[in-house]
């Protein structure tokens, strides 16, 4: 018998494993970061004087540079510089911007400290604790986008052939671990009164997420000179022109479409979820960020087990019809039943299935439809697309919840007992969720005549 030779450190099964725990870890404390601040809105509601609307505004920019381009710019350098240079340029933007929001919300800047009387001459109808920290969110914001892409890129380049829809689905939970632990630990965290000590303790978390990426790339490059060593690919040179190709394919088109309308039903949501628990089902700021963080430990256990369906059996576009109707029952139990802590689980149980079904399936069915060599570009413009999503939709739920709710906000902020009613946004993203279910239907439709093969499993045999 002959001993099988390992060629490239991308043939060793550790090898891409590891690399996968690596990345993970840095998306992992992108997403705590992300959601540092969604479970203790009421602290920002009172210490730092914000309402709905100033915190819709807040979290809405995180996406507000991507959607002007810069996130497509960063996907034709990912292109052009590689995953090395181009993920350690932005991680460390993430880490720029974390600060930033950090200081926004320190007391030494809110105490009329350096910046402060700059930030409090114009747009007088947002605080200058909102303005800074915003600032730094949309900076991180643009940073953790292209991190992802880069990330996706990553396991595409270590796995593909190989178990890729697992590892897309392996590095999404572990990544969604980050988001559940902001739930879980911001409100401890911030105890009584103080947004600020989570989100510093979030750019600790940020600084070791670039440190975990650094080790990644240093086995990258050994992969990279191992493969330079056995074959060269000669890249076509990047054109404009490749990016109204991919606009005129039908299948990117509803796969971008696809994403921006689910995780415009997730991610926005996620940010209004604690205080909507709070609200509705009247339990407290910590029990409220346990509940949530059932939606990423759900996807911890169910995403990969979806994505290794996906690999051996196939059925992806199926799998994103089922997960578009989960997201559409989930937002009408928040809608319309009664205020039943025991419907509050329920509903977060099924979307944390929906929100495993659709991304451990959306995600690798990309390189299935756009050219490897382009997938930076490709990624770049779907995160973009649903960056608009993120961007408008935070703002629609809290300017929805503020003008469904008149007086809430100033009640809360003198201390007095009030109540938001969540109906009008929670129905918002129902009518979202049937958008998402009709776009996947069609996706299943058009991959049946241009024959993309998502329904096809992902590993060659």
């Amino acid at each position: 018998m002959t001993e099988k030779i390992v060629k490239t450190l991308g043939d060793s099964k550790t090898a891409r494993w590891v690399v996968l725990i690596l990345v993970s870890f840095t998306m992992a404390a992108g997403y705590f970061f992300t959601d540092v601040l969604s479970p203790i809105e009421d602290t920002l509601i009172k210490q730092m004087k914000w309402d709905g609307s100033q915190y819709g505004f807040f979290a809405g920019q995180y996406s507000f540079l991507n959607i002007i381009g810069f996130i497509i710019l960063g996907g034709i350098i990912l292109d052009k510089l590689g995953i090395r240079k181009t993920g350690t340029t932005f991680i460390t933007l993430m880490i720029v911007g974390g600060a930033i929001k950090a200081y926004g919300l320190s007391d030494y800047f809110n105490n009329g400290g350096f910046g402060y009387d700059f930030f409090n001459s114009f747009a007088k109808g947002y605080l200058p604790s909102v303005k800074v920290a915003t600032l730094g969110f949309a900076l991180f914001g643009l940073g953790v986008e292209i991190a992802g892409v880069t990330v996706s890129r990553i396991i595409v380049k270590w796995f593909k052939g190989k178990e890729m829809a697992l590892a897309m689905g392996l590095e999404m939970a572990l990544a969604r671990l980050g988001m559940g632990a902001a739930f879980v630990l911001s409100p401890r965290i911030a105890g009584e009164l103080s947004a600020y000590k989570p989100v510093i303790f979030g750019v600790i978390v940020l600084c070791a997420g670039l440190l975990t990426f650094l080790i990644h790339c240093m086995m990258d490059a050994k992969l990279d000179k191992e493969r330079d060593e056995e074959e060269t690919v000669e890249d076509e040179p990047f054109r404009l022109s490749d990016i109204v190709k991919l606009f005129k394919s039908p299948g990117f088109v509803l796969i971008a479409t696809l994403c921006v309308l689910f995780y415009s039903c997730v991610f926005p949501f996620t940010k209004f979820a604690a205080n909507l628990l709070v609200n509705k089902y009247g339990v407290a700021s910590a029990t409220a960020g346990d509940i949530v963080f059932l939606l990423p430990f759900g996807t911890i256990i169910l995403t990969p087990i979806f994505g290794t369906i996906y690999d051996r059996i196939g059925k992806g576009a199926t799998m994103m019809i089922i997960g578009s109707v989960l997201l559409i029952v989930t937002h009408l139990i928040f809608t319309f039943m009664p205020g039943d802590i025991a419907y509050a689980y329920t509903a977060m149980l099924i979307l944390g299935i929906g929100f495993s079904l659709v991304p451990s399936a959306m995600w690798p069915s990309v390189p299935k439809i756009v050219a490897e060599n382009r997938l930076g570009t490709a990624y770049s413009l779907i995160f973009w697309i649903q960056n608009i999503g993120l961007w408008l939709f935070p703002m629609l739920i809290g300017s929805i919840r503020e003008a469904s709710n008149p007086g809430i906000a100033e009640k809360l902020q003198r201390g007095e007992s009030a109540i938001y009613d969540y109906t009008n946004p929670m129905f918002l993203l129902v009518v979202v969720g049937v958008v998402a279910f009709v776009t996947a239907f069609i996706l299943k439709m058009i991959d049946k005549k241009k024959g993309y093969g998502l329904e096809l499993p992902n590993i060659q045999k």
